[in-house]
C-alpha cells in the first residue's frame, strides 16, 4: 500500500491542491488502485515556501505544480506498486 498525502493548507490550496487531490482520485480510478493506494488531505506539511503543492509519498516530500501531476503519478507512485 502507497500512503499519499496531498496539503490542503492555505498555501498549497492557492497554489491547486484541490485540483492535486481531484487528479489523484481520478488516476487512481482510471488504474483500479482503490486497494494500492492510501489517499489522504493533510493540513499544512510546512513547506510553503516553495512553489507548487506539497505531496507526501512513504513519508518522502516533494513539491509539484498541479500541472505535472500525471508525470508525477506515473514517475513517484506508479513506481512504488
Amino acid at each position: 500500500m502507497v500512503e499519499v498525502r496531498v496539503c490542503i493548507g492555505t498555501s498549497c490550496h492557492l497554489n491547486g491542491s484541490y485540483n492535486v487531490v481531484q487528479g489523484i482520485q481520478q488516476l487512481v480510478e482510471e488504474h483500479a488502485l482503490h486497494d494500492n493506494i492510501d489517499l489522504e488531505a493533510y493540513f499544512c506539511m510546512k513547506q510553503c515556501e516553495c512553489k507548487g503543492v506539497s505531496i507526501s509519498v512513504d513519508g518522502e516530500n516533494f513539491r509539484i505544480e498541479p500541472e505535472k501531476l500525471n508525470e508525477f503519478f506515473e514517475g513517484k507512485i506508479m513506481s512504488k506498486l
